[in-house]
């Protein structure tokens, strides 16, 4: 899932149907489960991994079980999303498919599914903001923090400026870096402090604790913060498999190259940790077979 992108095509599979076809229309990103699995509003104490898809329900569903013939000689030998006889696996909640077997489900569900995976239907629809989920979180997260009487008002608003990479938080994090770990720009007015532990994901003393930050300009900051990179215990840069190589090239990062940034203090490299588990967009899975 960390690894899926804008423009994907994703089938929904479901009681032995392919009802829907959707075209992702994020990358992934931390989020609370959404409204549509609660009755009473979202999950804030659930926190997961969310892809905003925009879905087209199929007016001819097809049901794969009836087309083994056809689809069996494509599945992969491992982490295939249906069994031999067409029925689906529990396990699998969202796989990659090998690019045969999608072709020939395309085919099976006709020129209704081409259309749609050719974006002919789906770019009708009203766009999805990207990432809309993650900024109802934070939104959730900064009116919690604002309306806690039981904090000091003065920490409340050094908690709030945190999370905009000011004030108190930004102060402890200068006293242990001095200037972007990429661009090497040292001027303060230009630089952030970047939560390696998101603000979202941090009670309130590790949003002010300097050992969670790094100081970063605001494009690196936002790289950082979506999860295009990360950084190992040793100073090594991780670049994500879905950051556009491009888009790196002109923020300042040559992604051709081996980068390392220097070392981290113990306490870095303990949210580093965190931000390599729960926000870098790389599957651990992929990556370890």
């Amino acid at each position: 899932m960390r690894e899926i992108s804008p423009g994907d095509v994703v089938f929904s599979f479901t009681d032995t149907w392919i009802r829907a076809i959707g075209i992702v229309a994020s990358h992934a990103y931390e989020a609370p489960k959404p409204l549509e699995f609660g009755q009473a509003g979202a999950y804030w104490d659930k926190i997961g991994w969310r892809v905003d898809v925009r879905f087209a329900q199929l007016q001819l569903p097809t049901r794969p079980s009836e087309h083994m013939a056809v689809l069996a000689p494509h599945l992969p030998n491992q982490y295939s999303p249906l069994r031999a006889n067409g029925h689906g696996l529990q396990s699998i909640y969202l796989t990659s498919l090998p690019q045969n077997l999608a072709a020939a489900l395309v085919d099976l569900l006709g020129a209704e599914a081409r259309a749609i995976v050719s974006r002919y239907r789906v770019t009708e629809e009203a766009p999805i903001q990207p990432a809309i989920g993650l900024l109802q979180w934070e939104q959730h997260e900064m009116d919690r923090v604002r309306k806690d009487d039981q904090v000091p008002e003065t920490m409340r608003e050094a908690v709030v400026m945190a999370r905009r990479g000011q004030g108190l938080f930004k102060q402890r994090v200068m006293s242990l870096e001095r200037s972007c770990r990429i661009t090497g720009v040292d001027r303060e007015e230009h630089l952030r402090a970047s939560h390696c532990k998101p603000w979202r994901d941090s009670n309130n003393e590790e949003r002010l604790d300097g050992e969670n930050g790094l100081l970063l300009t605001p494009t690196i900051d936002h790289l950082f913060d979506r999860g295009f990179i990360g950084f190992e215990n040793d100073g090594d840069l991780i670049i994500s498999p879905v950051a556009h190589p491009e888009s790196l090239l002109k923020m300042g990062i040559d992604w051709t190259k081996k980068t390392n940034v220097g070392k981290f203090s113990d306490g870095q490299r303990h949210y580093l940790e965190f931000h390599r588990d729960s926000v870098l967009l790389r599957s651990k899975f992929l990556h370890e077979i």
